[in-house]
């Protein structure tokens, strides 16, 4: 659905993106990642036309995004990071007119703003003026006018930015609903929702891509490290130190809780201390009050493969 080779965009002595490749096959659910500057919107941006670039090529659905600009759009839809809405129209108008500039046919235009009204769960909004909207509704029009024109393909850079905790979730569940029929590819900072939608995760940074697998993939071939916690009364023993000798650990933390010590662990990749920090607390006769270790997350990766060279 989407095939990017060496797609590089410069600007006066600034490289954006440099030489990337990646592709996006049907049907998934892609999360393209990156810190802030990284070349996500900016790929983003011509992939949807709005930006030239400098040199390589880039296609959706088979189609030039260059030299078959149109038809390439006629395929995909984009929610732009700042959704761009006319505030002194109403949902049903605005939607009718955006399916009018994106060529939907004039029998068509009711049943398709209709159908994207429902989809959006924007229903009991359909008359309201888009500036009197909350963000998370006007975030839904701005999904409904993505969808307006039944695109095959999906492109949304931060949906959930600026959105409460209950609007993140329906926002998730309405992307993974849309993906039974369409292809997505994704921006958000928000790592855990990747983990939980998308079906593979593309990481950029400096402008170049860094890793290209599933989530899963990645925690396993990165070996990205993990954590571990540790609170206990340890009285005046060196524990600190103790801990900080254990094979696997390469570093400490601490805080205090009255008589207890919380210990945070920073452990190598794929290290489990957790016997030998049993064993100094039975030895040591040290009440334990928590002992937990954290795996790996896509969180620690992405700051894994973002931070090596900051």
């Amino acid at each position: 659905m989407i095939k990017v080779e060496n797609l590089t965009k410069r600007y006066a002595g600034f490289t954006a993106i440099d030489h990337i490749s990646f592709e996006v096959d049907k049907g998934e659910i892609v999360g393209f990642l990156g810190p802030n500057g990284a070349g996500k919107s900016t790929t983003m941006r011509i992939l949807t036309g709005f930006l030239p670039a400098t040199s390589g090529t880039a296609s959706v659905a088979g189609f030039d995004v260059f030299e078959q600009s149109l038809q390439a759009r006629q395929h995909l839809g984009y929610l732009p990071e700042n959704t761009p809405l006319y505030h002194d129209m109403r949902v049903n108008e605005y939607l009718a007119y955006r399916a009018a500039l994106k060529g939907v046919p004039g029998s068509k235009v009711r049943e398709r703003v209709g159908d994207v009204i429902e989809l959006c769960d924007l229903r009991e909004k359909q008359r309201a003026i888009i500036g009197t909207l909350s963000k998370g509704q006007r975030q839904r029009v701005g999904l409904a006018d993505a969808l307006v024109h039944d695109p095959d393909l999906l492109i949304l850079d931060e949906p959930t930015i600026g959105l409460d905790p209950n609007q993140v979730r329906h926002a998730r569940e309405l992307i993974k609903n849309l993906a039974h029929k369409r292809t997505v590819l994704i921006s958000t900072h928000i790592l855990s929702e990747v983990e939980l939608i998308c079906s593979r995760v593309v990481v950029i940074h400096k402008g170049q891509i860094r890793a290209s697998d599933t989530a899963e993939n990645l925690l396993r071939n990165h070996r990205a490290a993990g954590a571990m916690k540790l609170e206990a009364n340890v009285g005046n023993d060196s524990a600190a130190e103790w801990l900080g000798n254990l094979p696997g650990v390469k570093g400490i933390d601490i805080e205090r809780d009255g008589d207890f010590s919380i210990f945070k662990l920073r452990l190598e990749a794929n290290a489990d201390p957790s016997e030998d920090v049993m064993r100094l607390a039975m030895e040591n006769h040290w009440p334990v009050r928590e002992l937990q270790r954290r795996r790996a997350t896509l969180e620690d990766v992405f700051v894994e493969l973002t931070q090596a060279d900051s």
